[in-house]
């Protein structure tokens, strides 16, 4: 994608940006009680026209047929996505479930129709109704109903991901409307994105499930009204999925140009290294490569000096995430600030970066690096500051001023100063060195953790960083365990500290109390890895949710930012500029992305 083709990228988001308004169709008033659409936004208007035709970052002449097979690490129990228990195989959210409404990928947060052909939403945002549309049919040939939009939001709410009882409770009211309307009411808990929030819905046949054990990992084969169907697994090891020819909604705008590929196979290895190896031998085509080392040099081997294999490289229009050693301040070790700030002088980004990731990374320094959301390099504002002024200490005065700057690091490795920083916290925090030994002046027992790790990147990093705090006393000890052990800890909080990724968007909201809200910390399975219970974080999630302006809604995300890093809950690593990906020749990509970078739903096969 070419510089000028980006420039109009961010000026259609910067368009779709400045107000919060409901998306209205054309002729009808701002005024109006109701607006009936082909879309809704969050805010601002949809980019796209009620007649258009399909979305700009797909190619709509892509030829249909062939097979691809991606590679995945781990393994899988379970063929449904939507619970806590066990771990899902890969792509039976994205090409199996539908939902009522369909993502736009180059606008922040704009859905349109799919399973419903209308959505109206009055000003306020105080009810939903969905028109659903008469073609839409699951696999099985039963059509999608009302009954079923009605199961699916109460199965889930009651027994499905701790998420869905976050977002699905806020409905108060459920009204069929006839045999194709359906209207949902929210409470007083209920929030301006908590509508889109339901078009997301995954909807799922109340005929199939309701005679299975909802809760209950399996292999029961699922049953949706998306584009493919599982065609064979081999439980832990594989799993292909095969294009529907008679899917119901392959002509829709919101469908045209993608699910190109008759058979999507999705092979498991046992780490990275096996992964990489089989690609290689074109065992799978299409490889995401998050190891710098490997980008720089691995790729020198003969299907790509053949030219049978590519290297692509895509710039994404989304703010850097966050990727984090995360600390678990449900452990009594991690109780102290003090103490999570002294790790965080002390790991050396400089060194790390230039001795295991070739200088290739960029310090992650806010949750929305490289957006108009994040903090780094500029002062709280007025709005920021009244937002903040009920919690005086939520942020400290530097981050207040300039947001959280990252210690400076030392790529010789010596890094002296920060270290000396960290033993000063200590020291304030009732810590000493004694015997070369970290340890509590009260309890005379050592400062030392369990840095839990599934995979040989983290391993590598944790061992790294173990070494850097061993240089000021402290023992981190890795522990390297198998995927499902992993996870099983990670969704319990059985761990001191972990590595995370966190997705951020253009249009952060009710996810964000899953990441960090009071009342996700003590429930399992969510994301609130930390066990953050700050006032202050839920005000400025709450805040978000129902600004009103695009001002007002920038300075609570900020005003977010800056609580979250002052509570020094992990600490922040580093990013990729670009995405990298590595293709076998034989798959294609259109020649615009979208605002998030590829997607792999547009590509075809030769």
């Amino acid at each position: 994608m070419n510089f000028l083709s980006r420039q109009v990228r961010r000026q259609l988001l910067g368009q779709a940006l400045t107000v919060v308004v409901l998306a209205i169709l054309p002729g009808f008033s701002i005024l109006s009680a109701s607006a009936a659409d082909h879309a809704i936004a969050m805010h601002g208007d949809p980019l796209y026209p009620p007649d258009f035709k399909h979305f700009d970052y797909v190619n709509p002449n892509a030829p249909k047929g062939g097979s691809i097979v991606f590679g995945s690490t781990g393994s899988f129990d379970s063929f449904n996505p939507f619970i806590v228990r066990g771990t899902a195989a890969i792509g039976l959210r994205e090409h199996v479930f539908e939902s009522l409404l369909a993502r736009g990928y180059d606008e922040p947060f704009t859905l349109y129709g799919l399973l419903a052909e209308k959505v109206e939403m009055p000003d306020d945002r105080s009810s939903i109704t969905f028109t659903l549309n008469l073609a839409a049919r699951f696999s099985d040939g039963a059509p999608v109903t009302v009954e079923d939009v009605i199961y699916s939001l109460e199965t889930l709410r009651d027994k499905g991901r701790p998420n869905y009882k976050t977002y699905y409770s806020k409905v108060s009211k459920i009204e069929a409307l006839g045999r194709r309307e359906i209207r949902l009411s929210f409470n007083a808990e209920g929030d301006r994105e908590i509508p889109l929030i339901l078009g997301l819905m995954p909807i799922i046949p109340k005929h199939v499930y309701e005679k299975r054990d909802f809760s209950a990992a399996g292999f029961e084969t699922p049953v949706g009204s998306g584009p493919y169907v599982v065609e064979k697994a081999e439980p832990g090891a594989s799993i292909t999925y095969r294009r529907n020819h008679e899917y119901w909604g392959a002509s829709l705008p919101v469908n045209v140009g993608q699910n190109n590929i008759d058979r999507l196979t999705y092979e498991y290895f046992r780490d990275a290294n096996a992964s990489f190896e089989a690609f290689k031998t074109g065992i799978y085509h299409a490889r995401p490569e998050d190891d710098p080392g490997r980008w720089t040099t691995g790729y020198d081997f003969p299907a790509l000096r053949d030219g049978k294999v590519r290297k692509a490289t895509f710039e994404s229009g989304m703010p850097s995430g966050m990727y984090a050693l995360v600390f678990n301040t449900r452990k009594p070790v991690f109780s102290d600030r003090r103490v999570r700030e002294a790790l965080i002088q002390v790991l050396n980004f400089a060194w790390v970066n230039k001795n295991l990731y070739y200088g290739t990374y960029v310090r992650t320094q806010s949750f929305f690096d490289n957006s108009e959301l994040g903090s780094h390099d500029r002062p709280a504002g007025p709005g920021e500051r009244e937002l903040l002024a009920p919690f005086p200490g939520a942020v400290t005065p530097e981050i207040m001023a300039h947001g959280w700057q990252a210690p400076e690091g030392d790529p010789s490795g010596q890094d002296r100063e920060n270290r000396a920083r960290a033993i000063a916290l200590l020291r304030d925090a009732g810590f000493e060195i004694l015997h070369g030994v970290m340890t509590n002046k009260k309890t005379g027992r050592p400062l030392a953790f369990e840095i839990l790790v599934a995979t040989p990147a983290e391993e590598r990093l944790a061992l790294t960083y173990s070494r850097m705090v061993k240089r000021i006393g402290i023992d981190a000890i890795v522990r390297n365990v198998d995927p499902s052990q992993y996870q099983e800890r990670r969704n319990t909080y059985q761990y001191d500290t972990i590595f995370n990724s966190w997705f951020s968007s253009l249009s952060p909201g009710n996810e964000q109390s899953f990441y960090w809200g009071s009342e996700a910390a003590d429930v399992p399975g969510t994301r609130n890895y930390m066990g953050v219970k700050d006032p202050a974080v839920d005000a400025m999630i709450a805040a978000m949710l129902e600004a009103r302006t695009r001002k007002d809604f920038i300075a609570a995300v900020r005003a977010m930012d800056r609580v979250l890093l002052s509570g020094a809950y992990m600490i922040p690593l580093f990013h990729r500029p670009d995405q990298w990906i590595a293709l076998w020749q034989k798959v294609k990509t259109p020649e615009k992305i979208s605002l998030y970078g590829y997607r792999s739903s547009t590509w075809w096969v030769e």
